[in-house]
Parts: C-alpha cells; structure tokens; sequence
C-alpha cells in the first residue's frame, strides 16, 4: 500500500496525503475548495474527549498563477479558518490544539498575498486608527476593538501567529515528517515520501473551469416592481447550497445583497446576465459573502457598490490584499455610494437603512423598502448577527469596565427585531451567528430562517419559513412591462440618431422566451428572425470544424442573427441559450428594411468586423456586452508600423492592438516580449496616464489598432487584465533571470525627469541593492538590521521631500501619495522590529516586498507626477 497518496477533488483542487507523517495537503483553492472536500468525503466529523470537529487538510499549497480563466485560485480564507476553528486547531483547550498551526506553501509572492487577505478576512479592520479614518467615532471604535478581541478568543493576532509559511521559490523544500516538495514547472510540482513521488498540475487544461459544489437547475425569474429572490440560504460551509444571499429586483432593475462563491452561476441559475446587475449592497467581507464580488469586477461597467463606509473600507482593504493591489486602486472597479447607518438612504426610489451588527469583521444589516398605495412594504436581511445572549454577556457594568455600553446591546436588539413585511435571518448559531430564538416574538410578516448547513429544528420550523433557491416574494405586484422597456434602451443606444417612430417598428414585434439549453440559430442555416436578447445568456459556437473553433458568450443587449440576416448568408454560429431567455424577435425582412432605410448598413458592417476582431483578443474576449464593444469598435482607429529596427518609444496614450504582423517589446535594448495578432501594449498609459519604460521594435511592417484611453479606462474586465499584464511585464525588470544586471540597479529609464527627485530615487536603488546582496552573502542580523534601518532613515527623507515638493506644485494626488508613503513605511518598520528582535529572518517575502515597492511605487506612483508637471506647462 502506498504511503503517499493523490486524489482529484475537483479541477484544479487536488488532495495529497501522507498518514506516517501526519501531511495532508489542499493543492489549490479556489472559491468553495472546502466544499468540494466535505464532497468527496475529506473533510467529516469526528468527536474525541467529547468535543465534536471536523477532519481536513493541515497545509494549502497555493497556485503560482493567482487568476485562471477568470477565476481566483488562491482563496485560502475558509480553509484556513476550517483548521483553525472547526478542526480546532486555534481553539484554546481544543483537543485538536497541539501547537501545530496550519501551513501555507507558495511562491513568496503569493504566501505574501493571502497572509494580508486572511487577515483582513478575520478580522476586517485591526486598529481604532482605522476604524476612525473610516468614519466610525472615537468611542465607537475602542468598543469595536474589545468586540473583536473578545470574538477572537481574547486578542488580535497576525496571520504569522496563526500560520506557518513555507516559500518554494527555488530549491526542494521540506513540509514536515520526511515529505518534501519542489516546483518542476510553473503551477506543476512534485512531491517526495520514502523513495515514492507524485506530481499535481494546478493548471486548468482548455475547456476546463474551475467546479461549483453544488447544482441549481434553471428558474425563470420575472422582472418585477418589488420582489425578493432567494439566491442562497446555506453557509460557508453548506455543500449543497450558495451562502445566505438575496436578488431584489425594484421596478424592474436588478439588485445584489452580497455576492458569495460563484455568484455568476447562481445568476445564470436564475436567467440573471451579470450585465443586468444595477448594483450591489454589502453586508461584510467574509468569504461567503464577499469573494464573489472579483467575478463582478469582471464586468464591462462599473456596478453600483452600496456600503457604510466601515463596511466599504474594510472591504477595499480585503480586496486589495487579494489582488496585490493598493487600495486606491480597488475602488475605481465599482461605483461607490457610502451609506449613513441608521437612517433611510433613497436609491431611485427604493430605500435602504444599513444598521450596524457586531461581528469579527465590520458589518450591517440591511432593511429596503418601497412605497405602495398601501403603504411600505419592506424585506430585511439580518446576515450576518450575533446571538443576544452572547452580546449581552458582554456589556460593562461601568465606564471604567473593558465592554460594550448597555446602550449599544439595545440598539442592536431593536434593529434586530424591526417589524418587516419579509425577513431573512442567520440562524448559523453562537458565538459569531445568530439563533432563531431570539426572533420568536418577532412580529414581521414572514421570517426566512438562513445562513446554516444542518436541519431546521421543529422549534426553529415554529418560528420560521424555509426559501428554496430561485423562490420568490412578491412585495409589489408589478402592472408594467420592464422587459419590454429594456429593449426600448437597448435599441435607442444602438441607433441613437435613428427617429423613435422608426424604432417602434422594430418594437412593435413580439418578446419570446425560451427554454435552457436551447438551440436558437444553428450554423449552416438561414434564419428567418434576429432576436435581440433581453434577459439571460446565449452560447455562441464556432463549427469545430473551423480552425477558430470555439465558444463566447452572449448577453442581455446582444443579437442573435444579425450578421446573416444583413448579409443574406446561413450562419457561421451556433447560438444556444445557456439559461432562460426573453428575446424580442424580429422578422430578418423587417430588420434589414430598418437598416437600409436609414442608411445604416456600412457602419454596421464595419463594426461587425471589428467586434469578431475584438472576441478573438484575450483583452476583450469575456464580459463585453453588445453595446460597449459597439463603442469600443467606434473608437478604434487603423495604423501601420513601418519596419523599424531601431527602439522606439510610445509617446501617445491608449493601447495598441496588433492586427497583423509581429512587434517586439524591449527594455534597454533587451527582448522582453513578442507580441503578435490580438496582444497589445500601452497598458501604463491607461492605467496611470505614465508612457512606461518598455519600447517597440518592428523588423517589418506590423498593422494595429489605435485605442484611445478614455475608450476603456472604466471598463473594469479590461482595467483587471491591463492590470495584470503591467505587473507581469513591471517584474520581469526586476527578474535576475532575464536582466543581466543586479535586482535593484538604478537605470535612467527610471528617471522621473526631476532632478531633486532621480537623485534620491538613485540613492534608494543603491541602498536596497546592497541590503540584497547582504541577504544574499548570509550577513549576520546586526548588520542587516543596520543597513535596513538606514534604508528607512533614507526614505523617511525621500517621502517628506517629495510629498513637500507635489504641495509645493499643487499635485492633486498628493492625499493618496502620503498615504501609499505611511503604509510603506509602518510594513517596513514592522520588518525591521521583527528582524531587530529575532522574530523573523529576512527571507523572500522581504524581497517581495522590496520589489513591490520598486514597481508598484517608485516606478509607478512617482512618474504621475512628472506627467502631471508637463500637463500643467502646456496649460
């Protein structure tokens, strides 16, 4: 029998054990990993010393790629909280308690990230500085602190106190017990036991995705004045069901309360395009209510994000440790619109009043409502709450007393228990969830009991109701049409110079629906309607007997049809509904009749051509609806590169997508990169208005397209992958691998161009380089604490001359500069305690760090400010 044993749990997911040394390994986890565990059976309960827990994983080996094909692989929350407190490995007095902490395998990039994100995910906020910065009062926040403390087992700790970390950045390493590990390619490693081996590929293979946990079926969901979805009522933990959420939908427009694990499945589920999504209210950042909100980032708008701003902050930090991203930068993907606690804010009519709710982390509960002849009608949703009595135990008995004020347990308790026509509760239980026992007496109309794994109990069952998903509660009958009204929007943005008499042509035809899984238009065939879709999403299939074979995806505002019916030719598509659809379906004949008549076809003919350009590029192949690749077709302009052996620079801003030909990138005089048909460059441009430090080389002529900035600056999905591609291509600078010289050397190409500025920038270089290097010889502590400090000394300098000098200018980013400076320097200063009294060795997670702070700062965040010098000069 072996001892070293590998099981597939799911794509991407794979399970590595060895019982003699007590090494059981989660190798990748994506959204639900946990899920997909208690699936096959890894993760079951047990009961020892008359304490029940769960078995499961003791180490997570994270994916080296943090993103595939548009999902996050390393989401390491849940499982780590799963040893933590449901294994019982961080419980004081658990049987399961040993000392043994869970471990994190990783590149150090990687291990770095999800260290940051876990802890946001624990805790949220961590400081009263925080908490006051994000709006909440002084007293408000000490109370809050105590809360968490008390909710964390007595005090806030770092993820390094609660997990051990391993870096597999170069050599075999060992994870314990005689099992080693080491990295054979990248995202595919090998591990060793004995004289036994086996090897884990984390990467998806084409066609693959990563897997939900549990199936949904199809539901039709109409599209209301005022009604309540019910998209999920399980728990992070509920293998069999999405994590307590809700869909409203008010006066036909679609609403998020949360957005879970695979929240784009539960829409689809639903016959829900996350197109259609007007907007999302937050509650917390836990996983199960939070992770979900990276897939609505891959949208192409920015969705409405409704939060207190305690909420929204502890958020945005959470985000932007998962994406390695400075939180000034996470908010651009959303549309924020703070709330204020405790009062109504009115939203196009419909009006919502977060109240505060203690937690581990910042979070609200929501009460919506909308008037009706009758007078409001409301829902409630009470996700996450604490059981009163554990709040209760809680309360000071004086000022002077660590606690909460009594004032505070009894404002909680009323906004718990307020009258709603519909409520929907958590009911997960003590210490951090809440009982259905405290709502007996609750006088709401309707009480949704949620937010749970197990069986309701008969005296649960007597206090309230169940809602299966896709369920619905009509609050306010609907007497209009909203889908009908929708094709009104989509045909006026697409024909906005066409007259509305001759639009009502094309409405005066019937909407249509249609079952999942239903073939619309086949290649081959003629069709003899378009269908402008209106809710749902449609599979667009090349023949596989194409050499483009392959599959997009097409939602509410898109058309089926249009290309052969304009060109009287039989389809080159398969089209086939994905989830329930209502198209407005009109005659071929009617439709190219419009068209000519109002001298529309040319323009449509050439934006079909650059739209199938586009879908064949990665930057703009998901997540773009009709309409905004209409725009983006518009703004596109042809150009030829001549064959120009010599490196060129990119002066202009916009992104430059190579249609035919092949384009170097360089640094220095070094390929970087080849570029050919569909790859672009000019990402920095977008992103910060910067020209960056790469230039173009073109042995022969090359044609491109020409996008303008302001073309998709706001377009999230694209901002996400211009994002990653900058910090892809900003780190092969700084790769040993690929640059001859040493990590940290001062180039000219980094010159900001202001003198005061470059000089101290040079000496930063120099000062990091030889901290390196001291690294890297094996220098004692004492010294390297030495040369640390000193590089902080140096840049406590740099950061007062620099920020005194964009006053001085009237630099408008200047607030979000000192604060990328403090953040700096209290990661660095935390670095050099640790170091100074023995916590911590500088390891490859310090160079990450440095490295970071190379790109993401000094070559980033500084060169805005000469850009924005030269633009004040030519004003």
């Amino acid at each position: 029998m072996s001892n070293l044993t590998r099981m597939k749990v799911a794509n991407g997911i794979y399970w590595v054990e060895v019982p003699e040394a007590d090494v059981r390994v989660l190798c990748g986890c994506p959204a639900d990993s946990v899920k997909q565990m208690m699936r096959r059976g890894l993760i079951v309960r047990r009961e020892a010393d008359g304490v029940d827990f769960e078995t499961g994983p003791n180490a997570i080996l994270l994916s080296d790629v943090p993103v595939q094909k548009g999902s996050f692989a390393n989401l390491a929350e849940f499982p780590v909280m799963q040893m933590l407190y449901r294994q019982g490995m961080g419980i004081p007095g658990h049987p399961n308690n040993t000392g043994a902490r869970p471990v994190l395998i990783g590149s150090a990039q990687q291990v770095t990230a999800q260290l940051r994100y876990i802890h946001r995910g624990i805790y949220g906020l961590v400081s009263e500085e925080e908490m006051t910065e994000a709006g909440l009062p002084p007293d408000m926040a000490r109370t809050m602190i105590h809360l968490k403390s008390e909710l964390a087992y007595g005090t806030i700790l770092p993820t390094e106190d609660l997990v051990d970390c391993i870096i597999l950045d170069g050599d075999r390493v060992e994870i314990d017990g005689g099992v080693s590990l080491r990295r054979l390619a990248s995202n595919v490693f090998q591990f060793r036991y004995g004289g036994e081996s086996v090897t884990v590929d984390l990467n998806l293979a084409p066609g693959e995705n990563y897997e939900v946990p549990y199936t949904l079926g199809y539901h039709l969901i109409e599209r209301g004045y005022w009604m309540v979805v019910h998209s999920g009522n399980g728990d992070g933990w509920d293998a069999g069901r999405p994590a307590m959420s809700s869909v409203l939908i008010f006066q036909g427009k679609v609403y998020l309360v949360d957005a879970g694990p695979n929240v784009l499945h539960s829409l689809q589920a639903l016959g829900i395009s996350a197109n259609e999504i007007e907007g999302i209210f937050h509650t917390h950042a836990h996983d199960d209510h939070f992770c979900g909100l990276t897939a609505l980032m891959r949208s192409d708008r920015r969705i409405r994000y409704f939060a207190a701003p305690w909420v929204r902050d502890s958020v945005a930090r959470k985000l932007s440790a998962l994406l390695s991203m400075d939180r000034d930068d996470v908010l651009p993907f959303f549309e924020v619109h703070d709330l204020e606690t405790g009062v109504w804010n009115d939203i196009a009519g419909l009006q919502v009043m977060p109240m505060f709710s203690p937690h581990p982390v910042e979070t609200t509960v929501f009460m919506f409502r909308a008037a009706s002849g009758a007078g409001y009608r409301s829902y409630a949703h009470l996700g996450d709450i604490i059981t009163l009595s554990v709040l209760e135990e809680m309360i000071s008995g004086s000022p002077e007393e660590q606690g909460i004020p009594r004032e505070l347990f009894e404002q909680v308790r009323r906004a718990y228990l307020t009258q709603a026509t519909v409520k929907k509760i958590d009911i997960g239980g003590a210490p951090v969830h809440g009982s259905a026992e405290d709502f007996r007496e609750d006088e709401s109309d309707k009480i949704i009991l949620s937010h749970t794994a197990r069986e309701l109990t008969d005296r649960e069952k007597e206090i309230g109701s169940g809602a299966t998903f896709g369920s619905a509660d009509v609050l306010i009958a609907s007497h209009q049409d909203y889908v009908r009204d929708r094709a009104a929007r989509y045909l006026r943005s697409y024909f906005p110079s066409v007259p509305q008499h001759e639009l009502e042509i094309l409405l005066n035809n019937p909407i249509v629906g249609f079952n999942p899984e239903t073939i619309i238009l086949r290649a081959g065939e003629r069709n003899t309607d378009i269908h402008l879709l209106l809710t749902g999403d449609v599979d667009v299939m090349r023949p596989v007997s194409r050499s483009r074979a392959g599959t997009a995806a097409l939602s509410a505002g898109g058309v089926v049809g249009e290309h052969s019916a304009l060109s009287g030719t039989p389809s080159e598509f398969t089209c086939r509904t994905a989830n329930c659809v209502r198209a407005l379906r009109v005659p071929c004949r009617t439709y190219v009749e419009f068209i000519r008549r109002n001298g529309l076809l040319q323009d449509i003919q050439s934006l079909q051509a650059a739209r199938e350009f586009l879908a064949s590029t990665w930057l703009f192949s998901e997540g773009i609806s009709y309409p905004v690749q209409n725009r983006i077709a518009r703004a596109m302009r042809p150009h030829t590169l001549e064959a120009c052996p010599e490196p060129q620079s990119v002066a202009d801003s916009g992104i430059r997508l190579v249609r035919d030909g092949e384009v170097q990138l360089l640094f220095d005089d070094s390929p970087v990169e080849e570029l050919s048909a569909g790859d672009f460059y000019g990402e920095s441009s977008v992103l910060y208005g910067t020209p960056g430090l790469l230039r173009v080389r073109t042995d022969a002529r090359a044609e491109i397209y020409r996008l303008p900035a302001d073309a998709v600056r706001n377009i999230p999905v694209v901002r996400l992958k211009l994002l990653e591609v900058y910090q892809r291509r900003m780190r092969l600078l700084l790769d040993p691998r690929l640059v001859s010289t040493p990590v940290f050397c001062w180039r000219e190409q980094y010159a900001t161009g202001v003198d005061a500025l470059d000089g101290q920038h040079r000496r930063l270089f120099e000062m990091t380089e030889r901290l390196h290097q001291a690294m890297d010889s094996g220098a004692a502590k004492p010294l390297l604490t030495e040369l640390l400090n000193s590089l902080i000394e140096h840049a406590e300098t740099h950061f007062d001359d620099e920020e005194q000098l964009m006053a001085d200018a009237g630099f408008p980013g200047l607030e979000r500069h000192r604060r990328r400076h403090k953040r700096l320097l209290a990661k660095a200063r935390d670095f050099a305690n640790r170091l100074a009294h023995g916590e911590i060795d500088l390891d490859e997670s310090f160079v990450a760090f440095l490295k970071d702070w190379i790109v993401d700062h000094l070559l980033t965040e500084d060169h805005r400010y000469p850009v924005f010098l030269a633009e004040t000069r030519a004003r």
